[in-house]
């Protein structure tokens, strides 16, 4: 498995400004260039860390959620990473190893861990190991469900998932899903769609999910709404709901996203 990670740093002086960095009313386009030393932001209860914060609830950008790629140093980590009760999340791990404490148990996770944190659990994060560890941590506000349980914690790892390849395919395009869509407890699915290169989404999907995608490995020509956009790893795309998508995957390579979307919620009108 390939995962990028963004390094930050800064261009030198003499490079040119234009890049694809774009916000529109349907979608936002953020290239892998605009993750620089100069956009992290630090974080409450995190020492020896920054983060580059993709997405957030705010007019124009997320209504649903939170997406940060956090780069913990080492010895770095924090006792309370997660400051409101009702949240709940998924860290999935791209570089070094990482240190989790989940409802009393210990776990290291190397790249491609995944875990889903259930609101209110008791976590910890902690670097011990000597390289840089970098995760995904994709926040919700959790929304509960008259006679539903709310979704138990759990750790897994993307390797040890099989991807679902989807109807009709043959295979070139596949979802890895770590939770059972049809489980009403969970409101969120963040998965990793992968196609092999020439695989396609055959048709612009119109549908009320909003999507953070985090290209992960390899390079695509995305459709967001009426424009075609290359893509490659370490770019990150926010659909707005009902912004049309469908995608070329280019070679030689895999072409493989992390994927958030939210579901299996009744439309909220009071």
């Amino acid at each position: 498995m390939s995962y990028y990670t963004p390094q930050g740093g800064l261009p030198p002086q003499t490079a040119l400004l234009t890049d694809r960095a774009v916000v529109k009313p349907a979608y936002t386009f953020i290239p892998k260039g605009v993750l620089r030393d100069i956009v992290t932001s630090n974080l409450p209860g995190f020492t020896d860390t920054r983060s580059w914060i993709l997405a957030r609830p705010v007019a124009g950008s997320a209504t649903t959620f939170a997406q940060l790629i956090v780069e913990i140093a080492p010895g770095g980590g924090a006792e309370r990473p997660e400051p409101e009760s009702g949240v709940e999340g998924v860290v999935f791990v791209t570089a070094g190893a990482l240190t989790l404490a989940l409802e009393g148990e210990r776990h290291v996770l190397d790249p491609g861990g995944y875990v889903f944190v259930a609101p209110g659990a008791a976590w910890s994060l902690a670097n011990e190991g000597e390289e840089p560890a970098t995760f995904h941590w994709i926040r919700k506000a959790y929304e509960p469900v008259d006679d539903v349980p709310v979704p138990a914690s759990f750790v897994t790892r993307d390797q040890d998932v099989e991807p679902r390849a989807m109807p009709d395919t043959d295979g070139a395009w596949a979802t890895t899903r770590f939770v059972d869509p049809d489980d009403l407890s969970h409101d969120m699915h963040v998965n990793i769609v992968t196609f092999q290169p020439g695989g396609t989404i055959p048709f612009a999907e119109t549908h009320v999910m909003e999507h953070g995608l985090y290209v992960l490995q390899g390079k695509a020509v995305y459709r967001l709404n009426d424009d075609w956009v290359e893509c490659e790893a370490g770019d990150y795309m926010l659909l707005r709901a009902f912004c049309p998508q469908a995608c070329y995957a280019g070679g030689p390579e895999p072409f493989r996203y992390l994927l958030y979307k939210d579901v299996n919620r009744q439309i909220r009108l009071t």
